[in-house]
């Protein structure tokens, strides 16, 4: 999966200008999982991945319903909702003050066993919040399934304390040893990412770049 993303330059590399992550973290790099959608054969190859996964760890018996994170987790839970012929949901960053207000989106029934998708983890603040609004309308959600993760500890502890198991295909110590050996990554850059994964929070600061 490492190799895919880094194929259909879905990962960037930048340290003059970082990129910012949601969470505020600074990083040389950036991985966009939504580019997959634009590549059939490669976006299926990684949705087989997903399915494998979920066939032969989590249990399709265990699953009554797929929620996807708005907007980037949408599409691929889609797709797996569709390959599964299960419903979907979907879970909005905040709820709309117009409307129905509602934060999760869909036909959700209480006790309804839910399997959350995300596209990327960075610190986990948005999965959680995911987690706690598909909770509060009533699902039961003890699996998060992503493409891709940080790695970073904060994200660890947050999916500990809410007793959920993050599975994810691939992370950023995968995706940067492949990258390192196809020369994706210049020899002199290599320092420069391997100091951010040793302290992603203050990485910004320590670079001057903040």
């Amino acid at each position: 999966v490492a190799e895919t993303l880094l194929k259909i330059k879905a990962v960037t590399f930048n340290t003059e200008k970082p990129y910012k992550f949601v969470s505020g973290i600074l990083s040389p790099i950036y991985t966009d999982c939504r580019l997959l959608m634009s590549y059939p054969k490669e976006w299926e190859s990684v949705i087989d991945s997903m399915l494998n996964i979920i066939i032969n760890e989590i249990g399709i018996q265990n699953i009554d319903i797929i929620a996807g994170t708005a907007t980037a987790g949408i599409s691929h839970a889609a797709y797996l909702a569709d390959k599964l012929n299960l419903p979907i949901i979907y879970v909005k960053s905040s709820a709309e003050e117009y409307g129905t207000q509602n934060k999760v989106e869909g036909n959700l029934k209480n006790g309804w066993r839910v399997l959350l998708i995300e596209d990327l983890i960075s610190t986990g603040g948005s999965s959680i919040s995911s987690v706690k609004a598909i909770r509060d309308a009533g699902g039961i959600v003890d699996n998060c399934l992503a493409i891709f993760s940080w790695g970073m500890e904060a994200s660890k502890k947050s999916f500990e304390q809410e007793n959920i198991k993050l599975i994810t295909l691939t992370d950023f110590d995968a995706l940067v040893n492949i990258a390192i050996k196809q020369n994706y990554i210049k020899p002199e850059d290599k320092e420069i990412v391997l100091e951010w994964t040793r302290d992603p929070s203050n990485w910004g600061r320590k670079m001057g770049v903040e």
